[in-house]
């Protein structure tokens, strides 16, 4: 495997990722500027499983069902395009739901010098601190690199319980809103030190987003002094 290693101890705060989850978007990464992004993120449930070369490094995944994947895709299908990508990738995003289920994807990739995120996405609320501090517990348990969690954001108290998680966190965070406080908290979870920040480069797919662009423009605003 060729995959770009990724350096998680030099992982800075404030990366950009560009989703690609459309033939546009495609067309729009190879477009980007120089520096425009850190990420690009191939959505495999959408795309399948020909990404093409890229000098950015690409983080890869196949979305379950339950937390936003396209065309249902079954677990065994899901491996399989995850296995096939794993060469190209710097990354590899597994839902934590998933861990067990892709197991082997993670061997793989841990063999193989690529980044582990664990994710969680829900689209509806954003669950008591307990139930996300499982989620983070779960992902560490399972040896990932990373964790990310996208919640809907709809009250203040929403986004405190997103801050809260920062406190004694074991692993780097990526923290993002959907919603009615999706736009505004994402800046702020960019500036309180989430890792990996998702911007779209043809149009959302969930409320609450930034463009890829905007959001390099704001983030390196907000993160001038630090």
């Amino acid at each position: 495997m060729k995959g770009k290693k990724a350096n998680f101890t030099d992982l800075k705060p404030c990366a950009i990722v560009g989703i690609v989850d459309s033939p546009e978007a495609a067309t729009a990464a190879k477009r980007l500027r120089k520096g425009g992004v850190d990420y690009l993120e191939w959505r495999a449930d959408f795309l399948g499983e020909k990404i093409p070369k890229s000098t950015i490094p690409w983080i890869v995944t196949a979305r379950h069902p339950l937390e936003g994947g396209k065309n249902a895709l079954p677990l065994t299908r899901r491996k399989e395009v995850l296995m096939s990508l794993l060469p190209s990738a710097s990354l590899v995003d597994l839902e934590v739901r998933s861990l067990t289920g892709l197991q082997d994807v993670a061997a793989c990739a841990r063999k193989n010098g690529i980044g582990i995120i664990a994710s969680f996405h829900d689209f509806e609320k954003t669950p008591v601190t307990s139930r996300m501090r499982d989620v983070i517990r779960r992902a560490k348990d399972a040896g990932a690199n990373v964790v990310k969690i996208a919640t809907r954001t709809t009250t203040p108290k929403d986004v405190a319980r997103l801050l809260d998680l920062w406190d004694g966190c074991p692993l780097p965070l990526a923290i993002m809103g959907m919603g009615p406080l999706g736009m505004s908290s994402r800046l702020l979870f960019a500036n309180c030190g989430s890792v990996l920040n998702y911007g779209w480069l043809h149009r959302p797919n969930v409320p609450g987003q930034w463009s890829a662009a905007e959001l390099r423009d704001l983030t390196t605003k907000i993160t001038v002094d630090k």
